[in-house]
């Protein structure tokens, strides 16, 4: 990766990836020449579609766009950010509580890299009550959850 691209780094669970998240994605494409999606395991959550499965996933939902790559990661996200050639660590959020978590974690970023910035994009209002969370009780409960997931994203975990 040519380190005189703007690269921005979009870690999350994606445990799965929701419309939400897609939409950060495709205005973080409006600032950044590259974004890798950052596939990480919460060790605090238990996983509910397996990771490899989200990857593959993902790579077929970008496919056509050569601007996006999907990689896993199971380290501190500024050491991850540093191997993919990132300046940027890329965010979402949708609500103050979202806000506040975030702020923390980006001042503890900036304290392990000094190097690497944090930017936060609000999601659109429209999609602000999708979370990962929420759809997988969803879909726990056998009702269909496609409205919420980016079209043309397809598991082969059944959802």
């Amino acid at each position: 990766m040519n380190s005189e691209l703007k690269t921005a780094l979009f870690p999350g669970s994606f445990d799965p990836f929701t419309r939400g998240h897609a939409d950060i994605v495709k205005r973080g494409l409006q600032l950044f020449d590259h974004i890798v999606i950052a596939v990480g395991q919460n060790e605090q959550k238990q996983s509910w579609i397996p990771v490899e499965e989200r990857m593959r996933a993902l790579r077929g939902l970008y496919r056509n766009e050569p601007r996006i790559s999907v990689e896993h990661y199971n380290t501190l996200t500024v050491d991850f950010a540093r191997k993919c050639n990132a300046s940027f660590i890329l965010r979402g959020v949708r609500t103050h509580k979202d806000y506040e978590y975030e702020m923390g974690m980006a001042d503890v970023n900036r304290q392990l890299a000094e190097d690497i910035e944090t930017v936060v994009l609000f999601s659109d209002p429209s999609l602000a009550n999708i979370s990962s969370s929420i759809v997988r009780e969803v879909a726990h409960f056998g009702r269909d959850i496609q409205q919420w997931l980016p079209e043309g994203l397809h598991y082969k975990t059944s959802l």
